[in-house]
C-alpha cells in the first residue's frame, strides 16, 4: 500500500501460515497498534456473524460486512500489554459483562474466533490522541453501560437515508455501543467519521468506509460472503479464465 494517506486507501495483511495460529493476529496488532488508532474485528459467533449481516444494507454488494465490533486503542502499559477502551456485550464467560470497559487487545488474538481485523490511522497529531485518551477515560469512569435499544435504533436507521440523518429513535443517556463509543472518542479529537449522520447511528462498517483520509492495514479470512454465493463467484471466475485462455 502507498504511504500516502488517502480516502479507503487499505493493504491485506497475510493471514498466519497456519489458520489456527493466534501469532498471525497477535503479530499483526504489535505491527501496525499505536495509541488512538481504531481497532475493527469480525467476530463468528453468533452475535457477530447477526451484528454483520445486520449491516449488509451499508455494503456496497449487499453481502455481511466484514467487521461486527469497533475499539480504541488506548496505550500499552506497563505490563508490556496494549490495552483497548471499548463497548462490549460480552456472553462468553459465567458473569456476564455490559458497557464500557477496558481489556487487553489479546482477546483478539484468536483467528479462529476473529478471522478479520484491522487498524485504522487518521493521522492523529499528539493533541488528537490527547483528547480521544482523556475521551474514553471518562467514559470508563462513568461507566457507561452497553446500549442494545441504541443498537436496534441503528439498524433500522440503516435501511432510510432520512432516519440515517437524525438522532437514533432509540437513543439512551449514559449509555453508548462499540462504534458510538469510538465515534464519540473521536468527536471530542473534532473527527467525524461520516458529516452529518450522528453518532449513534454510526456502525463499525461505517468507521471502515469513512471518506474521512486514513490508512487501513487489515486481514481478512472470512468475506462474508455465504457458500452458495462464494460458489457462484468461483464459477464466473473459472469460466472467465477458460474464455480468456481460449
Amino acid at each position: 500500500m502507498s504511504e500516502l494517506l488517502i480516502p479507503g486507501g487499505y493493504e491485506i495483511e497475510a493471514a498466519g501460515e497456519r489458520a489456527g495460529d493466534a501469532l498471525g493476529n497477535a503479530a499483526f496488532i504489535e505491527k501496525h497498534a499505536a495509541p488512538g488508532r481504531i481497532g475493527l474485528c469480525g467476530g463468528r459467533d453468533w452475535i457477530n456473524k447477526l451484528i454483520r449481516k445486520a449491516q449488509s444494507p451499508l455494503t456496497e454488494d449487499g453481502h455481511r460486512s466484514l467487521w461486527s465490533h469497533a475499539f480504541v486503542f488506548s496505550e500499552r502499559r506497563i505490563d508490556g500489554q496494549w490495552w483497548v477502551i471499548e463497548s462490549d456485550l460480552d456472553l462468553r464467560y459465567k458473569q456476564i459483562r455490559l458497557g464500557v470497559q477496558e481489556n487487553r487487545v489479546d482477546r483478539y488474538y484468536d483467528p479462529e474466533a476473529f478471522p478479520n481485523i484491522a487498524i485504522l490511522d487518521f493521522d492523529l497529531s499528539p493533541e488528537q490522541v490527547r483528547k480521544i485518551q482523556i475521551a474514553g477515560l471518562d467514559l470508563l469512569s462513568g461507566l457507561s453501560s452497553y446500549s442494545i435499544s441504541e443498537l436496534v435504533g441503528t439498524l433500522m436507521a440503516m435501511h432510510s437515508r432520512r432516519l440515517r440523518r437524525r438522532s437514533n429513535l432509540l437513543a439512551k443517556e449514559g449509555a453508548l455501543y462499540c462504534s458510538a463509543l469510538v465515534q464519540h472518542c473521536y468527536h471530542a479529537a473534532g473527527i467525524e467519521f461520516l458529516p452529518g449522520v450522528p453518532g449513534k447511528n454510526i456502525a463499525p462498517h461505517d468507521i471502515d468506509e469513512s471518506p474521512l483520509p486514513h490508512r487501513t492495514h487489515r486481514i481478512i479470512r472470512d468475506l462474508g460472503v455465504s457458500t452458495i454465493r462464494e460458489l457462484g463467484h468461483k464459477s464466473k471466475h473459472w469460466l472467465s479464465s477458460a474464455l480468456d485462455s481460449d
